[in-house]
């Protein structure tokens, strides 16, 4: 999550030592970011912001993934309002005000991961977070917000309201797996959880529910649903891995395991494992590959070097004069995840193993 980064704004000096310590937080978790502010203000590590605040917001808004407004809520509220579309495709949004005594999730809570990001921010400053998601003060969870933490696709957006309505009232609300598709069954509160061979048996479980959620890789038609329903399909979560030679399963099963745990991906969300075809016979790779339960694609050295995207890590040389390409784990990731693929965890070392991880269509 946040993987475009996330954008701090301060527009006093006040909230600059404010923001500071968000940027110097979210640093330590590994969370892309940036500081902006008035030129007078910048304490020498800021970019300036050199035009008015409504026209940096309508220019950055489809660049990143968050916006972090160190003001009065009202600034932010003004500042965003022009350039919102929809809960699905607005970044997060969140208030801090410039003494960091309260962080408020303001926009695209669930889905955009608002709620998420003020509770970090607040956890790391010693804020009070403010969220106001009725389900989350319920202590619930929304159907948008299933749709985030298991990382799928929202296919009928206009069936949330409904659905979260019948959430927040105690209505009896299923969640209905089709398929193979996997989720941790310790995940997901507050759902009574199904499993149905096919959409077809998915839509007679619907029937005896006030409303519900299908997770499936099938096509459902919309209109067929007996009751207010959100279809979620999944997106296509792959691991690239590089391992020296000598790598064990176990160091290479464990450096896996840390990375998805670093971005909150469950194993269960996992489609598959990839790395470069000359590992196909490693015992190490084969037998971390049984330990995990997922399978390998194995890439070759051409389709590896073919890859071009923006977020790709610099080469190693040492890599490249062994195998013939700058890096691995990060192309074979991309290629398995397929179209439009990005990168949700860049490569992370451990022990002599490299991962990373992409999220495709």
């Amino acid at each position: 999550m946040f993987s475009k980064g996330i954008a701090i704004i301060a527009l006093t000096k006040k909230g600059v030592e404010t923001a500071c310590r968000i940027n110097a937080a979210l640093k330590k978790l590994e969370i892309k970011n940036s500081l902006f502010s008035p030129e007078q203000c910048v304490p020498g590590w800021a970019t300036p912001l050199e035009m008015r605040l409504g026209e940096f917001v309508k220019e950055l808004f489809g660049k990143v993934d968050a916006i972090v407004g160190v003001m009065a809520a009202g600034i932010v509220v003004r500042a965003v309002a022009p350039c919102l579309k929809s809960k699905l495709s607005d970044p997060a949004v969140v208030c801090v005000d410039v003494s960091g005594r309260f962080a408020i999730s303001l926009l695209s809570g669930h889905y955009g991961g608002a709620n998420e990001l003020t509770r970090i921010i607040a956890r790391e400053i010693g804020a009070i977070p403010v969220v106001t998601t009725a389900s989350d003060v319920m202590g619930k969870i929304s159907v948008d917000e299933v749709a985030r933490l298991l990382r799928c696709n929202i296919k009928n957006p206009d069936s949330l309201v409904a659905v979260n309505s019948a959430i927040v009232n105690g209505k009896r609300v299923v969640l209905v797996l089709v398929g193979d598709v996997k989720i941790p069954a310790n995940m997901i509160l507050g759902y009574e959880i199904k499993r149905a061979k096919s959409a077809e048996q998915a839509i007679k479980i619907l029937k005896n529910f006030d409303a519900g959620a299908l997770i499936t890789k099938e096509k459902v038609p919309a209109e067929k649903l007996p009751k207010p329903v959100t279809i979620l399909t999944p997106k296509k979560i792959t691991v690239g891995v590089g391992a020296r030679k000598n790598s064990s399963d176990n160091e290479i099963m464990e450096a896996v395991n840390i990375a998805l745990a670093r971005i909150d991906v469950p194993l269960e969300r996992v489609d598959g494992l990839a790395t470069v075809d000359i590992k196909k016979d490693s015992i190490g790779m084969i037998g971390a590959a049984k330990k995990l339960g997922l399978n390998w694609d194995f890439i070759s050295v051409d389709a590896l070097r073919s890859v071009k995207h923006e977020g790709l890590s610099p080469d190693s040389k040492l890599v490249k004069e062994k195998i013939g390409v700058g890096g691995v784990c990060e192309r074979a990731a991309l290629i398995t995840a397929g179209k439009n693929a990005k990168l949700i965890l860049k490569k992370m070392k451990m022990n002599g193993v490299t991962v990373a991880v992409a999220e495709g269509e």
